[in-house]
């Protein structure tokens, strides 16, 4: 009895997308009995659990084909090659191409080299890959940028994805259009540094033309949302499309990393703490209602205790709501790597306290929802989501996929009550 591939994921917003736009091609080419890994690569950390999971997995399955992908593989491929679990490794550009599958199905490890990872420095193109929703009728992704021209310090993301590369605009508004027409009541647009989007197109467009262009193009599209940006790159389209533009969610995830000037700099940041607070205001003077997510590294090399208060600070400063923390750990090949560390203890402590200031934000934001009429995007039939991302549950079922208007009655833990 054959059984059809098992993906794992691990990693970013990005890797989930085109995890399942791999399904899509795996299953066309009647690849059968095999368990794919599209690993991460961002800390050293995620690339030991990459690690971890394919050893797990050939244990479940000891008679699958294990094959690994992802930015981890894409960067060293040598080191999952020479695992005994893993059957085949393949890059970040060879995974979003149907003929690779096709060889892997039609003759595994015979025609279908072991391991092929071509040179991602050197892909100029990005396919506007479509895949409907992550197990929801929903909300669809829809990739429009891929790859990163920046060198901060302490990533080595741009080995794994290469140069920004965009998807032209058309075949962006195409791809929602059928979306659509499928019934779904929310895009949002990914990518890796999504604000570079258009700078390797003719023109050179911005991310804020695609986003009045999408909106003009398809007046049946209820919800808009954009995914991760780098807020010193944000252009004056894109802050009109949030001044004017209701049906572009009010919630923006920014990358911002640290609070403190010197520490930026050593990141090579293009922003300094400022820039940062001025964006938030400004954003938020146009559309009172925006909420902020935020990516913030603890422990950075070299990072004092006074680096760090205006990182604890910089949540304040910024009304940031949603925090990622990420406890930094040195990732070989970058230049950070190489820098003064600190202590490990420090580095998980602080990232506690950025937690903990981070959840102090969400009780107060919920509570401040308490009373409130919102309009909620239904992921199933008791849970749904505001505008501003907040989940709300119900205790009565409603129609999945559609947009209710409904008043917030209270919170528990993370949660509104409607």
């Amino acid at each position: 009895m054959t059984h059809a591939p098992k993906f794992t994921t691990l990693g970013c917003r990005l890797n989930a997308y085109e995890s399942e736009a791999m399904k899509d091609l795996a299953q066309q080419a009647g690849l059968n009995d095999a368990v794919i890994v599209n690993t991460c690569a961002v800390t050293a950390e995620a690339v030991r659990k990459s690690k971890q999971e394919i050893r797990r997995l050939r244990r479940e399955h000891p008679d699958a084909k294990v094959i690994v992908t992802g930015c981890a593989a894409q960067i060293e491929p040598e080191t999952f090659a020479a695992m005994s679990e893993v059957d085949a490794v393949i890059g970040n550009t060879e995974k979003m191409q149907a003929d690779t599958w096709h060889g892997l199905s039609s003759n595994f490890i015979g025609e279908t080299e072991r391991v092929k990872v071509d040179d991602i420095m050197s892909v100029t193109e990005t396919a506007g890959h479509l895949i409907d929703g992550f197990g929801t009728r929903s909300r669809a992704y829809v990739q429009v940028q891929n790859g990163c021209d920046h060198r901060c310090t302490f990533c080595i993301i741009p080995f794994g994805r290469g140069n920004s590369r965009s998807v032209p605009a058309g075949v962006v508004v195409d791809q929602i259009k059928r979306l659509v027409d499928k019934g779904y009541n929310e895009v949002v647009l990914t990518g890796v540094d999504l604000t570079s989007w258009g700078a390797d197109l003719p023109a050179t467009p911005k991310l804020g033309d695609l986003v009045m262009r999408i909106l003009k193009l398809i007046p049946d599209l209820p919800r808009l949302r954009i995914s991760s940006i780098d807020s010193i790159e944000v252009d004056e389209n894109l802050m009109q499309a949030i001044a004017t533009e209701p049906r572009l969610m009010p919630h923006l995830h920014l990358s911002l990393q640290h609070g403190d000037d010197l520490i930026l700099k050593r990141m090579k940041r293009r922003h300094l703490r400022d820039d940062a607070i001025r964006f938030c205001e400004d954003a938020r003077k146009l559309r009172p209602d925006m909420t902020y997510g935020a990516d913030i590294i603890a422990g950075f090399p070299t990072e004092t205790d006074a680096h760090f208060e205006n990182s604890l600070k910089l949540i304040q400063d910024c009304h940031l709501t949603w925090l990622h923390i990420f406890p930094y750990s040195p990732r070989q090949g970058t230049p950070a790597a190489r820098m003064p560390q600190i202590t490990g203890s420090v580095i998980k402590q602080r990232a506690a306290q950025l937690r903990d200031a981070g959840a102090t934000r969400v009780t107060s934001h919920l509570s401040e929802q308490i009373g409130k009429t919102h309009n909620i995007l239904m992921e199933n039939p008791l849970m749904g989501r505001t505008e501003q991302f907040c989940e709300v549950t119900f205790d009565t079922p409603q129609t999945e996929g559609s947009i209710i208007t409904a008043k917030i009655l209270g919170k528990s833990n993370n949660t509104l009550l409607a």
